[in-house]
């Protein structure tokens, strides 16, 4: 389904009845972050499930993009929806997205979920620099085809992952260059800073056992929330909602039975 927010479309699914869950998933990627999710929240929950701007079916602008923009499209989305509170699960970049919102409006905000993710893309030291000028040069030299086969490699490297691995790629290998260009660098340059110490909203923090940023660096930041609790789960990459779905639903859903 489209719904118009900001000046453009965002294409979205709406599944369910009950609390809400929007989940948000990764840079170049799609709503289909979450086949694994929607099946099984989809029972007890209303989840909804979205293609950020530049990405999936929703519009790719020329110029309009970064984390603040993306912000305010899922604020209007639940304003069009008439939703007043959901928990917002974001996934690598929708993890950027979901904690914005928690910040600049905490008022929508049930619980946040941060998955493989960090509040400060523009503060992560050598990892965060090596990240952005290793990737930006090999999009300008090698193109959007070969990053997507290098990704969906590092994300699924073992022989029985070969159809996650396959799925993945295609799903990145058909990215708008300049949308996929410009919400990358955007998403680099963002960063929450100090304004992480405010967010008082009940926060889940899943991480990977093998994700590209170590434990301690999610420690670290969980550390300065209020009111959040980290979980680690084994045997996993970044995409720990593709590689390990039953591992982080069950996660998830103690967190939002409050256990």
């Amino acid at each position: 389904m489209k719904i118009k927010v900001n000046d453009i479309e965002l294409d979205y699914e709406d599944h369910g009845k009950g609390h809400v869950l929007l989940l948000l998933h990764g840079l170049g990627s799609t709503k289909k972050d979450w086949d694994a999710q929607v099946p099984f929240f989809s029972k007890s929950h209303r989840v909804i499930i979205v293609d950020l701007r530049g990405h999936g079916a929703s519009t790719k602008p020329q110029d309009a993009y970064g984390v603040e923009l993306m912000t305010e499209d899922v604020k209007q989305l639940l304003d069009q929806l008439s939703i007043k509170k959901a928990t917002i699960v974001g996934f690598s970049m929708g993890g950027a997205v979901a904690f914005e919102m928690a910040s600049k409006h905490p008022e929508y905000l049930e619980n946040l979920v941060i998955v493989n993710s960090g509040p400060d893309f523009n503060n992560m030291g050598k990892i965060g620099e090596d990240l952005l000028k290793n990737r930006t040069e090999f999009l300008e030299t090698k193109g959007l085809k070969a990053l997507a086969k290098e990704i969906s490699f590092n994300m699924f490297p073992e022989d029985h992952q070969i159809d996650l691995r396959n799925e993945f790629e295609e799903r990145c290998k058909i990215n708008d260059y300049n949308a996929y260009y410009k919400s990358f660098t955007t998403l680099m340059a963002w960063g929450l800073g100090k304004k992480i110490k405010d967010i008082k909203t009940r926060t889940l923090v899943v991480g990977s056992d093998m994700d590209y940023t170590p434990e301690y660096f999610k420690q670290a930041y969980v550390n300065r929330l209020q009111n959040a609790s980290l979980v680690i789960i084994k045997n996993s990459r970044h995409a720990v909602v593709i590689d390990q779905p039953e591992a982080f639903n069950l996660e998830l859903q103690k967190f939002l039975n409050h256990e």
